[in-house]
């Protein structure tokens, strides 16, 4: 793979800059800025080398059909007061744009394609667009490892027509998970929460042989105490699991894996309930387990001291109720304190642990935190990503 930060003289090249833009919005107004502020040294630093910057992003699924609530004009906006540079949103039609219709005044800088998305072409991976896209540039740069699972025009089959690089982001990314799956410094363990165990069993069974500690929260954790015998009251599950649990458990014997699970927890009669703390085996039919309790969150706390690693992909509980939060937070926190004291190399990932971090104001305490949902567990699960390979 060819990295844009090692190439020389981009002085006056057309790039075409793949980002992943696909911030949440809410009547047009940006609720989350995480993914705007992380593509920021990408167009700063392709601006301090001279070159003029064509980006291509998108924002939500309209399915090949435009739509104004998914305009790319907010970001554009929010984009144009950070770095102080007029942007330009080309909104005519791809097909009939020319490279020479590009960068006509001297000043023009940075121009964005509108939602790629209102292609059909795009999801397509169609080659016809891929090769028309191409032709607007002298370089492609992919800086959207959270896209990089797709095979779509402008991840993957671009890269048949025009040389071809990775972005910093996208490399800090590749590095950050590699430290993780490959330049292991042990003990490692990883913190998986979330509500579903059967997304999560690819990378569970992949991280197995490699990890020290797999610790398992959230709602997936009730399959585990329901596989074990305890109630778990009227607590979300999955069902037909105990195939899928009884292969984690064997298979992490094999390979001297802790499996840890909740020993008490935080539980309530609904989701908007006051806290109430119980051991595993004092559960009872009507109640909710929303949250680990201090017990578990006391052993969590020991192997996150006793670790070298930690990953940690997914909430402890139920977050959106601050009194089922103090799981998460907890948890956060002890990273962030040994990561201060360069005891530990800390990657966190997916869209509700950086809701945690941003919570906790704890975003830039991390070695890394990775925007992408997908292709981030993708990666772990170890599985070949499109826009990857397409850069290889």
């Amino acid at each position: 793979m060819k990295y844009i930060k090692d190439q020389e003289n981009l002085n006056g090249k057309t790039i075409l800059l793949r980002l992943d833009l696909n911030v949440p919005l809410k009547n047009r107004v940006i609720t989350d800025e995480t993914r705007i502020n992380k593509i920021l040294p990408i167009i700063n630093f392709l601006i301090q080398n001279k070159a003029k910057i064509i980006v291509i992003s998108h924002v939500g699924r309209p399915k090949g059909k435009t739509s104004n609530n998914l305009s790319l004009k907010p970001i554009c906006e929010n984009i144009e007061n950070k770095i102080n540079i007029k942007i330009k949103l080309i909104k005519e039609n791809i097909f009939k744009l020319k490279k020479n219709d590009l960068f006509i005044n001297p000043q023009d800088q940075l121009f964005f394609l509108e939602n790629i998305r209102f292609y059909e072409e795009e999801e397509k991976n169609d080659i016809i667009f891929s090769e028309k896209l191409s032709k607007l540039a002298d370089i492609y740069v992919n800086d959207a490892f959270s896209c990089s699972h797709r095979a779509h025009a402008s991840v993957s089959n671009i890269t048949k027509f025009i040389p071809s690089f990775a972005g910093l982001q996208l490399q800090t990314e590749i590095n950050a998970l590699k430290k993780v799956t490959s330049e292991i410094k042990k003990p490692i363990s990883c913190i998986i929460g979330g509500s579903k165990i059967s997304t999560k069993i690819g990378l569970i069974k992949n991280l197995i042989p490699k990890f020290d500690n797999i610790i398992l929260a959230g709602g997936m954790a009730n399959n585990i105490l329901k596989f074990k015998g305890y109630s778990i009251g009227k607590s979300i599950r999955e069902d037909n699991c105990d195939e899928t649990i009884d292969e984690i458990f064997r298979f992490a014997k094999i390979h001297s894996c802790s499996i840890i699970f909740p020993e008490d927890v935080a539980v309530g009669k609904n989701m908007d309930d006051l806290a109430k703390i119980k051991n595993i085996n004092d559960v009872i039919n009507d109640d909710i387990i929303l949250d680990i309790g201090p017990k578990t969150i006391k052993k969590i706390k020991e192997i996150i001291d006793s670790s070298k690693t930690i990953l940690w992909n997914g909430p402890m509980g139920y977050f959106e109720n601050s009194n089922f939060a103090n799981g998460s937070f907890e948890i956060g926190k002890k990273i962030v304190e040994k990561n201060k004291k360069n005891l530990i190399y800390s990657v966190a990932g997916g869209g509700d642990t950086i809701a945690v971090l941003n919570q906790l104001g704890a975003l830039n305490d991390f070695d890394f935190v990775s925007t992408a949902g997908g292709a981030f567990l993708e990666y772990l699960e170890g599985k070949e990503l499109p826009g990857i390979k397409a850069l290889s």
